[in-house]
């Protein structure tokens, strides 16, 4: 199976109007040979969901720099499986969390984001080139 038999959906989350995370990752994925849809800023839930169905996608993804991603991501993973997305894998990154919750205690971040459906939630640190990684492994893409 090959990156362009893969189709991504990104945006940034909530009220959060920061894109320039999505932005790249857009053109980091589009580059590796995913298929891209970018929603844009302050993309409400529903809009994700609607647009992985439209587009037949096999990840969201997720971006929140304002730290606020854990309050907009709550409740995602529940529209998706009533959608009928049981499968589709959920990446959550940036600043998710206020800065000192994020400095101070990333594991329960981490666990939140997994008791709420998300296959992986990255800091504002992590590189296309890791989330690239991520998605051919948890999609079964070869390299």
């Amino acid at each position: 199976m090959q990156a362009a038999d893969k189709h991504i959906v990104i945006g940034t989350i909530g009220s959060d109007a920061h894109m320039i995370g999505a932005w790249v990752l857009q053109k980091g994925l589009a580059a590796a040979g995913f298929g891209v849809t970018l929603l844009g800023a302050a993309v409400p839930q529903e809009e994700f969901v609607n647009a992985a169905i439209e587009t037949h996608a096999d990840a969201i993804l997720v971006s929140s720099l304002y730290g606020m991603g854990i309050l907009d991501c709550e409740g995602l993973r529940d529209k998706c499986v009533e959608a009928g997305l049981k499968n589709i894998l959920l990446y959550a990154g940036g600043n998710v969390a206020a800065p000192l919750e994020l400095q101070s205690n990333w594991p329960e971040i981490e666990k939140r984001f997994t008791e709420m459906g998300f296959n992986r939630v990255y800091r504002n640190t992590v590189t296309v080139n890791e989330v690239v990684a991520a998605l051919k492994s948890d999609l079964g893409i070869d390299s």
